[in-house]
Order: structure tokens, then sequence, then C-alpha cells
């Protein structure tokens, strides 16, 4: 009778072997993650890749990739445990790098190297190595390698990579982006200031729609005010006001240019209100746009 009993005690252990697959750990895990218990998720995330360790079927990485990519999601995004979270997206980057969870790692892990670790750099070969996968986001992914780029203050490579962006992925909704963002980077190098402002002009041309255009005409402006070109800034800035989101913002440079003719304009001793009779006042934002002379006297009253 013992021996029965024992007997039955060893095949019900087996059954329930038999029965505890990968694929049931990962099932218990995401349950568990759904109903807020993420150090049981975690338990049996690894049961699922300790299952798969010594398996090298294309099964088995499927199912390993998985558990790492559900273990690292939760220790970031249930339990915002960085450097756990770091760690199991580098594992499963390492095991199983032509996966879509590697792609989905690194995408993820750039995020968390910029922001938590200020690993500029390393978000940077993170996205780079992403790209090389020919993920369907890739001129979303490429232009955030751009901005990361012009965020190291690196504007050469940014404007370069603003390039390929345009060669790569011609239709996508990214181009105005990168022409705004090229524009930015040329306007921060020396001496390429002149083909920073074609290039917003440019995207004006281009993407007459696009929300970024009348911030192109604004940064026109700043860069003609920029030349000593302060009349011209101004008929720029009056031209941004009608379609510019923040109008506020533009009369304040406008009005600060009109302070910078009047500070150059009024020289010489026994001079001031001979020159200013000589030179009419711009005209101000509100007459520029229809409003009437006695109107714009309480513009910026």
């Amino acid at each position: 009778m013992k021996s029965l009993r024992l007997a039955l005690a060893v095949l019900s252990l087996a059954a329930t072997a038999c029965r505890d697959k990968p694929v049931d750990h990962l099932q218990r895990a995401r349950d568990a993650t759904f109903e807020k218990r993420p150090d049981e998720a975690l338990v049996e995330y690894r049961k699922a890749f300790d299952a798969t360790r010594h398996d090298s079927s294309p099964e088995a990485l499927v199912l390993r990739a998985r558990a790492l990519k559900g273990a690292a999601d939760v220790y970031w995004l249930e339990q915002r445990k960085v450097k756990e979270a770091v760690g199991v997206y580098r594992e499963l980057i390492q095991q199983c790098p032509e996966s879509p969870e590697a792609l989905e790692a690194r995408i993820i892990l750039a995020d968390l190297l910029r922001v938590h670790y200020r690993d500029v750099r390393g978000a940077i070969d993170q996205l780079t190595a992403a790209l090389k996968l020919n993920p369907p986001q890739g001129a979303e992914l490429h232009y955030l390698v751009t901005k990361l780029y012009f965020e190291l203050g690196d504007y050469q490579q940014c404007e370069l990579e603003t390039r390929r962006i345009m060669e790569r992925f011609p239709t996508s909704a990214y181009v105005d982006d990168a022409l705004y963002l090229q524009a930015q980077a040329l306007a921060m190098m020396e001496g390429r200031r002149q083909e920073a402002s074609r290039t917003f002009a440019d995207l004006r041309t281009r993407f007459p729609d696009s929300e970024l255009a009348p911030h192109a005409l604004f940064e026109m402006g700043k860069l003609r005010a920029d030349a000593g070109e302060n009349e011209k800034a101004i008929e720029t800035w009056v031209d941004a006001l009608k379609t510019h989101p923040d109008p506020a913002l533009v009369q304040d440079y406008i009005a600060r240019a009109r302070r910078r003719i009047a500070n150059t304009t009024a020289t010489g001793v026994g001079q001031r209100e001979v020159a200013f009779d000589r030179v009419r006042p711009a005209r101000t934002s509100l007459e520029a746009v229809g409003g009437r002379p006695e109107e714009a006297a309480h513009e910026h009253d």
C-alpha cells in the first residue's frame, strides 16, 4: 500500500512537471502582472527563462526572448527599478539579438540611458543598432538619433544625419522635422547662418501647412536680427505673427528689435531728434496685420 501511494505521488509530480512548460510560466507571469503582483510575475518569468536556458531550438529562443522582455518590463514599468531593467534588457539583446523583443528593448534602453544615466552616446548606439534591423519605425528612430546628436552639440553630425533621413525616407512624416532640425544645426555652426536661413525657407516652401512653418519663419527673423538686419527681422516677424502659435513671443522680439534700431539711430550729441525725424519708426505689429493707427498706439500699454 505504501509503495502504491509513493508511485502515485511520483506520477503526480511527473504530471505537474509536464504541465509546467515555459508557455505556462509565461501565461502565469502575464496574469500576475495584470493583477498587479510584480514579484510573482518575476518569479514566473525566471522559471520560463530557466526552462529554455539550455534549449537552442527556434521555439525556445522565442520563449526566452519573451521571458526576458517580460521581466525587464516588469522591473521598469511596474517597479521603476531602472538598474535591474537595464540589466535584463541588455541580457535580452545579448541572447536574442535578432528578435522583435530585442528591437523593442534597444529603443527602451536608449531612453533609459539618456534620461537616467545621461549617457547620450550610449542611447545613440542602441538606436543605431536598432536601425540596422530595418524596423518599420525607421524614420522616427533615425530622427531621434539626429536629436541626440544635437543634444550632444555635435551639430555637424546632426546635419549629416538629417540629410540621410531625407534620402532614406523621402516620403515620411519626419522630413519637415528633419529640415527644421537641419536648419537649427546649421545656425549653430560658424559661417553657415545664411545656409540655415535658406533651409528654413525651404521648409516653408515645401511644407507650407506644417506646424513647423511659422516657427521656421520666426527663426529666420532671429537670424536676420543676429546679422544686424533689424528692419528685415521685424518684417519677417510681422509676417510670422499671422500664424505663429505664440504671438506674444513674436511681439516681444519685434519690440526688442525696435529698441535696438532706436538706440543705434539716436547717436551723436544733438542729433537724437534729427535722427528720429529722418527715420520713420517701423510699423507696429498690429498695424502690419490690419489694425488702425489709434489701436496700434495702445499695443504695448
